[in-house]
């Protein structure tokens, strides 16, 4: 199978199943049809929208993902696991094996309808990015924003992807009236590197000019240097939040390499094939911030590691924001603006 443009080297089994699958030379000689490994999309009808957390460290409490899995292919991406638990690989399968959510937007709009509703913003893109390639023929995220701007209801969105601009005819209305804000990850701006990384993401520049657009329509956009690979890209923190913040970036917020379960020994092979004079740099270094494993998922720990080498990451970070001007406290996503729209046949007010 001839790969293209992918993240992952490898389709090992996930962590739930019983046996694992090793192509191997059957010993006929006989010449085989190398094939492209291609995407493919199945749908899922799902029961509910809203995913809620508790987690003490991330700033929202729901989320809505629109697919499962991810062509961006980012073989670092901290949500291959979750691939897992639908029978498939984390790997490969991952990145081509997508699960579209057709109908989830009526589910959302069930759900947030319901009387036991209480508002609160929504974020958009916490597990795998909803701007994804394949949301162009299947405008999942769109019948979603399209909701929530019914609605007035806050929202936040994580994206690495251009087709946010598509939808700025119903984001930038939302954030003049304080319902939207739009963080933009920005790992490298290295080009070759990023396209090594992150096969089917926008290439650096181009993000940059998503920031340049969205500001320009008025939506708050906040640079996210995510993930920080320490010994890969931990030198152009400072460059990424000054580029960032010339293209009209306000904030920024920064996230250490995670590299929780089948993504380790993945990050690993990656490194070896691509990088190997500083494959071992970069695992010891990612150990010495997660406290001598490759990954640490406790709460406080996980996004920011610890240890002198993290310290100096924060600092580092905290002056360059403070130089650049992008130490700003976003306002409070606006929750009182919330409410039922019109339907045809709905009695008018007389107020």
């Amino acid at each position: 199978m001839r790969l293209r443009a992918r993240g992952a080297l490898g389709n090992a089994s996930g962590r739930f199943e019983r046996e694992s699958r090793v192509a191997v030379d059957d010993g006929w000689e006989m010449a085989e049809e190398e094939r492209l490994l291609q995407t493919e999309v199945r749908e899922e009808r799902p029961r509910s929208a809203l995913s809620y957390n508790r987690s003490p460290d991330l700033p929202f409490d729901r989320s809505v993902n629109p697919y499962r899995g991810c062509e961006h292919g980012c073989v670092y991406c901290f949500a291959r696991p979750s691939h897992a638990y639908l029978g498939l690989s984390p790997g490969l399968d991952f990145e081509t094996k997508l699960i579209a959510r057709p109908g989830i937007a009526a589910v959302l709009e069930r759900e947030i309808g319901a009387k036991a509703y209480r508002v609160a913003p929504i974020a958009l893109g916490t597990n795998t990015d909803p701007y994804q390639p394949v949301e162009r023929d299947w405008g999942v995220m769109r019948a979603v924003l399209e909701v929530l701007a019914a609605w007035q209801h806050p929202l936040a969105i994580t994206t690495k992807g251009t087709l946010v601009e598509r939808d700025l005819d119903l984001l930038a209305p939302m954030a003049g009236r304080g319902l939207a804000r739009v963080g933009i990850s920005v790992t490298t701006l290295d080009a070759g590197l990023s396209r090594a990384l992150e096969p089917r993401t926008p290439l650096p520049a181009r993000r940059l000019e998503v920031i340049r657009r969205l500001s320009a329509a008025g939506v708050p956009v906040r640079v996210m240097v995510s993930p920080v690979i320490p010994g890969l890209t931990d030198h152009e923190l400072e460059p990424i939040l000054a580029a960032a913040k010339a293209a009209g970036a306000v904030a920024a917020s920064w996230i250490m390499l995670r590299l929780p379960l089948e993504v380790a020994p993945m990050m690993q092979d990656w490194l070896e094939a691509r990088v190997p004079g500083r494959a071992a740099k970069v695992m010891a270094r990612i150990r010495e911030v997660h406290g001598g494993k490759d990954y640490d998922p406790a709460w406080g720990k996980r996004m920011r590691g610890e240890g002198l080498w993290s310290q100096l990451v924060a600092q580092r970070f905290d002056k360059a924001v403070a130089r650049e001007g992008l130490g700003v406290k976003l306002p409070p996503l606006r929750c009182d603006l919330f409410r039922r729209p019109a339907r045809t046949g709905d009695q008018m007010s007389f107020w």
